[in-house]
């Protein structure tokens, strides 16, 4: 992963995950957010599904964000501010999906939980370095 070496040594926070466990809950929590996405989108009325698709499409613009903000450009600061959008965003976007497919919602909150918790590291990490 990009800018490893650098994240290596940064002081983390006890409760921080070893590294090989981040790609297998992503490729997890993404194929979640897909099959949600495919429900939602199947069962939405053409006029509802378009705020939920805004939601989503700004949601993983913040998501794409932070990565090169944090590790490339090492603004731990910036990807915090940046990881409470994706936060505030995941939020509206699942309350919205839970409105139309209880399933479709209720398969986002674990997402909502780990980047949560993504969000306490990053935190942590900013106030540790």
């Amino acid at each position: 992963m990009f800018g490893s070496i650098w994240y290596s040594n940064l002081t983390k926070p006890i409760l921080t995950p070893p590294a090989w466990v981040f790609a297998p809950v992503w490729i997890i929590l993404y194929g979640m957010i897909l099959v949600s996405v495919l429900l939602y989108s199947i069962t939405a009325s053409r006029e509802k599904k378009l705020s939920g698709y805004v939601y989503l499409i700004i949601h993983m613009i913040f998501n794409l964000l932070w990565s090169p903000v944090f590790f490339l450009l090492h603004k731990i600061g910036i990807a915090f501010v940046v990881i409470m959008f994706m936060d505030f965003t995941a939020v509206l976007m699942t309350v919205k999906f839970f409105k139309i497919s209880k399933i479709s919602g209720t398969i986002l909150f674990p997402y909502i939980i780990w980047i949560f918790f993504a969000t306490y590291l990053n935190l942590k990490i900013y106030l540790l370095n």
